[in-house]
């Protein structure tokens, strides 16, 4: 049995036994290389619930403005997200029901259009690990595995850390060898070149905030950008305005990121956003030893201080 039909069995099980009022997933958009998130109540719509490597929203999103209990459907990145979430008390464990999905990356559609240099996609057609996509004047036949998300390639945690349900086997972790090699590189060149590297990346973006929708951890009822009284940040597309946004959401994520890279797909612009996040979760890992969502009760280390915190950087 395929997991698609194991997702709409346990989905199905859950809500005519009334164990949740809602199982959030994903159903098909309509559009090609596409899902969508999806909210079911009924029992009867349990098979508008699709699996596949086009399942890239990070459904935690959805969890922190809900009352009801709810079951989501979720990746191994989506787990970290949630746990975060219970241990920052916006949800309640008992509200909420994780069907685990283990993941084997999704797909990156940007590279996609980027590789066929043609964005009209008109249909696409998704076996074992094969996409065929098709156009007005082409067809290709491409490989999940070559254009998966940057994320994915580097994810150490393809399984669910925390579920009530486990849809599918554990995957094998990955042989990731270098997951911070991007970051050394930027380390390692000059403050010159690397302020040059993040304004001319920055300077693309156009403050829509789309990377804010999309985080599951951006949940503050009243972002600091908004806030007028007093203003914390200039609301223009000025690059000096622009990179204290970025660096200043980029520092609230501190210990809580789980580089789902939710923020950089939602970016219409491609603005590398993970090389800030990713930076920060690197120092994080190597001055406190701490990867954000993997254990439930755990605080994030920037929200409490111990005595015997490095404190090198005092001079």
């Amino acid at each position: 049995m395929d997991l698609q039909t194991k997702l709409r069995q346990e989905a199905r099980k859950l809500l005519e036994e009334k164990l949740v009022d809602v199982v959030i997933g994903y159903e098909d958009e309509g559009a090609p290389l596409r899902t969508t998130p999806c909210f079911i109540t009924d029992p009867q719509d349990v098979d508008r619930l699709v699996w596949n490597p086009f399942c890239d929203h990070n459904l935690a999103r959805y969890l922190t403005a809900r009352k009801d209990k709810a079951a989501v459907v979720a990746k191994g990145c989506d787990t970290r997200a949630i746990v975060v979430l219970i241990n920052e008390n916006q949800i309640e464990r008992k509200n909420v029901n994780i069907l685990g999905m283990p993941c084997g990356g999704i797909v990156d559609r940007k590279k996609i259009y980027n590789h066929l240099k043609n964005g009209d996609v008109r249909e696409a057609v998704l076996k074992d690990k094969v996409i065929t996509v098709k156009g007005l004047e082409f067809t290709a036949d491409l490989m999940v595995d070559d254009f998966l998300a940057d994320c994915c390639l580097s994810c150490r945690h393809r399984n669910p850390v925390l579920c009530d349900v486990q849809i599918g086997e554990n995957l094998p972790p990955l042989d990731v060898k270098d997951e911070y090699k991007k970051i050394k590189q930027l380390e390692e060149s000059t403050s010159e070149e690397r302020w040059e590297y993040f304004r001319k990346t920055l300077s693309k973006c156009i403050r829509c905030y789309a990377c804010r929708e999309a985080c599951p951890l951006c949940y503050c009822q009243q972002c600091f950008t908004d806030q007028n009284f007093p203003a914390w940040v200039g609301k223009t597309t000025d690059i000096s305005d622009t990179i204290v946004f970025h660096i200043m959401r980029a520092f609230h994520t501190t210990g809580r990121c789980v580089d789902c890279g939710a923020c950089e797909r939602s970016c219409p612009n491609n603005v590398d956003i993970r090389m800030l996040t990713k930076k920060i979760a690197k120092d994080v890992k190597e001055l406190f030893g701490d990867e954000a969502g993997l254990q439930l009760e755990e605080k994030a280390p920037l929200s409490f201080y111990n005595e015997d915190d490095p404190q090198d950087f005092i001079k």
